[in-house]
């Protein structure tokens, strides 16, 4: 059993850093899903995207996937630092553009964005 030392309160903190969190990682899941299929669909993007030759492209799509993730997380968490936040609507927000990102990394859906 616990025992507790004076007085205990709830204290509501902010969620603007954790709504910042899940935000960035449904944008990084959906960078990761457009950076695929356009190095699949466009040639000589493919060639810029190779950053490392026995990975390929998917060197490229992964490090600025990434970088896309990381940039929003830091951009959203000054934004929204101290603030209370609705996370229903960044819940669903995330989870639309995880569904995007995965869309866009599954051959079915690529080939017939693709018109193949």
């Amino acid at each position: 059993m616990a025992t507790t030392h004076g007085p205990t309160r709830d204290v509501e903190l902010p969620n603007g850093a954790g709504a910042a969190a899940l935000l960035a990682a449904g944008i990084g899941c959906a960078a990761l899903g457009a950076l695929t299929f356009l190095g699949d669909a466009f040639a000589g993007l493919k060639g810029l995207l190779n950053f490392h030759d026995p990975a390929g492209p998917l060197s490229g799509v992964t490090t600025l996937a990434i970088v896309v993730w990381l940039a929003a997380w830091f951009l959203l968490a000054r934004k929204w630092e101290g603030r209370d936040l609705a996370l229903k609507g960044i819940g669903i927000a995330s989870f639309a553009l995880l569904a995007i990102g995965f869309a866009l990394t599954f051959p079915p859906v690529t080939a017939l964005l693709q018109g193949k």
